[in-house]
């Protein structure tokens, strides 16, 4: 088995000390390529350095709406100048959050559109997160859409069925990660069902969101990734195997990933 996890965060204090060992656990468990994803000017250069250094590992590079503050405009012009560093495969991770109060959402508006502008002129796809505010997330991306094709994923999707719908139809792919798995999350797999099968990606979120059996465990790595893949091959009435096929060739599409075989 052959999988991608799309988005993990191997910068974070909890995994980076182990960080060799968290990603030879992950090639046992069919985990061939993992993006590591970037969520300030700093946590996106430890990402590339990481993709520089580890064999088959990929950055993202961005600031995350929950990391902004005064500092982050003046270290925008980094954010553009890692978007060209020759690992890296996609702008983010990016968004905006209306559950946490870190950020003015004015200021979230204005980022997120500079990374927008920046993943449309990179041609690079782009890395979204959304908490609590989907209509407003909606009439963003609407406008984005008008100035050139969207390409980019919904990370860690926890909204309904509907906007799922209008993320589809505006041209991103959806991703799930470990919460799709939780007993309570019913609705959630419902949703994962119905997801068209070249849309479709899976994640860990690492070192957040371990999935069921082993919740509440920390950190989580991308080697965990498997149980997230059985989850959704089940609800979506599919092998694994094959669920891992579709969702890797999604990801090598999408991000302009080399295979396995052709990875450093």
């Amino acid at each position: 088995m052959n999988l991608v996890d799309t988005h993990a965060h191997l910068d974070a204090e909890q995994l980076t000390p182990q960080v060799e060992a968290v990603v030879a656990r992950a090639r046992a468990a069919g985990i061939r390529t993992i993006i590591t994803i970037g969520t300030s000017a700093s946590s996106s250069e430890q990402a590339v350095a990481l993709a520089d250094r580890l064999d088959g590992i990929y950055a993202a590079v961005g600031i995350q709406p929950n990391e902004l503050d005064t500092r982050s405009i003046d270290e925008w012009p980094r954010i553009v100048e890692l978007a060209r560093a020759d690992r890296v495969c996609a702008i983010g991770e990016t968004g905006l959050d209306a559950y946490w109060d870190f950020a003015p959402m004015e200021y979230q508006l204005a980022m997120f559109d500079r990374h927008l502008w920046l993943a449309l002129e990179t041609e690079l796809p782009i890395v979204i997160h959304m908490r609590d505010c989907g209509d407003l997330m909606l009439s963003v991306l609407r406008v984005a859409a008008e100035r050139g094709p969207l390409c980019g994923v919904m990370h860690s999707f926890t909204g309904d069925a509907g906007l799922a719908e209008r993320c589809l139809e505006l041209g991103l792919h959806i991703s799930f990660a470990g919460m799709v798995t939780f007993k309570s999350a019913t609705d959630l797999r419902e949703t994962a069902s119905r997801i068209p099968a070249d849309r479709l990606l899976l994640e860990t979120d690492s070192p957040y969101l371990t999935p069921h059996p082993h919740r509440g465990r920390r950190p989580n790595e991308p080697a965990m990734l498997v149980h997230t893949a059985c989850c959704l091959a089940e609800v979506r009435d599919v092998s694994v195997e094959q669920l891992a096929r579709q969702t890797t060739d999604n990801a090598m599409r999408l991000f302009g990933l080399s295979g396995p075989a052709e990875a450093r």
